[in-house]
């Protein structure tokens, strides 16, 4: 009798679980197993995003962005032979500081000094222009408060320029680099291939954009430039991207209004009905100060993508979700700092970027791509 019954409580709870997940569907949410879970799909044209909520969030008010800290002041980038006069360590024994040399500038190799109270946190994908190149950051990292000079870790993302546009580097407007760019400097971590998918991008873009006579001016514009930053800034690419972007953008801040008590966190993208990437944060805020940026990034993917008349479905979103384990994990760390971790799955890389200052230890951002 008393096995009856815990048959029929198994059965129960069974048939509970069930309900639940059947009832989380119909309201638009899809069944977790990793602490995330994807909402309702966002669509604009051919790219789709699945909003993301959390089970928990962190406090991640410390943390300084890179466009902040370059809008301050208080982050320095420059070329690798002005090493010296960013050393606060050695001053200068007249003036008490170092002036700059202008000689040593290497393609992959940048110099960045926080000189703010807060940890840094960079993304891999950003793009900072001016100098000799335009440059996009290679991986996540956490460059400690009023640091030292530290080698950036950058690609080139202008191979046709050699010559010095400005002694400062700036955040570039449109933030991010496509997630195929990203790819280049993420995954593979080879100059070529980030050269050849900047390539990529502008011959499609000039495809794009000579489907239409009214656009045709600015495909030339486009097809002169070696520079990925100056494509992405041309107007007529710009009035395309936003196109997409915005109705992305407007429908998750309606999202994010309606889920302040659900820790919306992140997204999973889909170009045509096929998922391509997702990037999580370690809190809402977090999302918010990036989001922007991700947004046209993604944008600007769908717009060289020829349409089809497909969607993805918010389980294969959920499972590309739920799948941030592989078959080999390489990690590296700066101990106290921050740990980076690369895993390789079935078809997909993941990075994971774990805080390791004082009372953190979380994952700050977590990125997934399709290889």
């Amino acid at each position: 009798m008393a096995s009856r019954v815990v048959v029929l409580v198994a059965v129960a709870l069974v048939m509970a679980a069930a309900f639940v997940a059947i009832h989380r569907a119909d309201a638009g949410e899809a069944a977790a197993v990793s602490g995330f879970k994807v909402l309702a799909p966002i669509h604009s044209g051919n790219l789709t995003v699945f909003p993301v909520v959390a089970a928990q969030s962190h406090g991640t008010s410390e943390f300084l962005t890179l466009d902040e800290g370059l809008r301050s002041g208080e982050v320095i980038v420059t070329e690798s032979g002005m090493l010296r006069g960013l050393d606060r360590r050695r001053p200068h024994p007249d003036t008490g500081v170092w002036h700059p040399r202008s000689d040593g500038a290497q393609v992959n190799q940048l110099v960045l000094v926080n000189n703010s109270k807060r940890p840094l946190l960079l993304l891999a994908g950003e793009i900072v222009t001016g100098g000799k190149q335009d440059r996009v950051i290679g991986k996540d990292r956490i460059v400690p408060a009023e640091s030292d000079p530290i080698d950036l870790g950058v690609f080139c993302v202008e191979p046709g320029r050699w010559v010095a546009t400005s002694d400062k580097f700036k955040a570039f407007g449109g933030g991010i680099a496509s997630p195929k760019v990203r790819a280049g400097a993420m995954s593979a971590k080879n100059q070529q291939k980030v050269w050849d998918e900047v390539r990529s991008s502008q011959s499609e873009m000039v495809a794009v954009m000579g489907d239409s006579r009214a656009a045709a001016p600015a495909a030339r514009e486009i097809g002169n430039t070696s520079s990925y930053a100056r494509v992405m800034e041309n107007s007529e690419v710009k009035k395309r991207v936003d196109s997409v972007a915005a109705p992305i953008e407007r429908g998750y801040e309606s999202v994010i209004r309606q889920l302040r008590d659900r820790n919306a966190v992140g997204v999973v993208v889909a170009v045509n009905g096929e998922i391509i990437w997702a990037d999580v944060f370690a809190s809402p805020q977090l999302l918010e100060k990036y989001w922007p940026k991700l947004v046209r990034s993604y944008a600007a993917e769908a717009v060289v993508t020829r349409a089809a008349d497909k969607q993805a479905s918010m389980e294969s979103a959920q499972r590309f979700l739920d799948r941030l384990e592989g078959r080999r994990e390489v990690s590296e760390s700066e101990p106290g700092l921050f740990r980076h971790t690369e895993i390789s799955g079935d078809g997909y890389k993941v990075f994971e970027l774990t805080s390791l200052l004082p009372k953190t230890g979380f994952e700050v951002h977590v990125a997934k791509m399709v290889e």
